[in-house]
């Protein structure tokens, strides 16, 4: 069966430094596959490359077998990858049903007009609300985005995402900057995702208690290199895994 996303030998190096050093890995259509390593191992370059806001030096990306290496984040974006990122990125004086509406008009190909009759985006309205109920937003549809909490603006950007109808979603450490208490909701809405079997997710995360929860199989990163790739089950017992995090063999104050 041909991967979804793949990679080969991908490499990036700024200057001397080699932040993603020729990893080779793939995900099959609807699996959740988590990224998980020391600080400073290149796991948000390496999604950088595989959501094209950066350039490898050496290597191939794949998408549903057809190579994407050269292609734009927006181009990528049309062609099935969504990411989030450690910081949310919405429209802050939008309300929250505007934010995900313009999302879904986007992914059909049409242009918001001012004097457009209120009913012709109706069904843009409706997919809209749909989506918001996906993420548990559906009550906040009327707030004003920059008035959400962190944690419900981190599931705005998720809606976002998924009205772009996208197959692969990339999620950098989406409980990033988040309290306690706001943590069990997004993964509640990742676990929704997941449920709804017709995405694959990739996930970035530090939190070991909800990889273990949500992931079909870990992709371990140290110092830019592939270290071990797995089952949670596997991968918590490899003691080559177990001596990066517990050895001290890493700059815990790399970016």
């Amino acid at each position: 069966m041909t991967p979804i996303i793949e990679t080969k030998d991908l490499t990036i190096a700024f200057g001397g430094h080699v932040a993603v050093n020729g990893v080779t890995f793939s995900v099959q259509k609807n699996d959740f596959k988590s990224i998980i390593g020391p600080n400073g191992a290149g796991k948000t370059t390496f999604f950088n490359l595989l959501s094209g806001q950066l350039k490898p030096t050496k290597g191939s990306v794949f998408l549903n077998g057809k190579e994407i290496t050269n292609l734009s984040p927006t181009e990528r974006t049309r062609r099935g990858i969504g990411r989030s990122f450690q910081i949310t990125n919405v429209f802050p004086n939008l309300t929250v049903l505007e934010n995900v509406r313009l999302a879904v008009q986007s992914q059909a190909g049409v242009r918001y007009q001012m004097l457009a009759h209120f009913g012709k985006y109706k069904r843009f309205i409706e997919k809209s609300l749909e989506i918001l109920k996906l993420v548990l937003l559906d009550n906040k549809a009327d707030a004003l985005a920059k008035n959400l909490a962190h944690g419900e603006k981190r599931k705005l950007e998720i809606a976002m995402l998924l009205a772009l109808e996208t197959e692969v979603l990339l999620l950098d450490e989406p409980t990033a900057g988040m309290s306690l208490e706001e943590v069990p909701a997004i993964l509640d809405v990742i676990k929704q995702i997941k449920a709804e079997g017709n995405r694959t997710i990739i996930l970035i995360e530090h939190k070991m208690d909800m990889i273990l929860d949500l992931s079909d199989s870990v992709m371990v990163l140290f110092n830019g290199t592939l270290l071990a790739d797995g089952t949670p089950e596997e991968i918590m017992n490899n003691e080559t895994v177990q001596n990066a995090y517990l050895g001290g063999l890493y700059d815990d104050n790399a970016s």
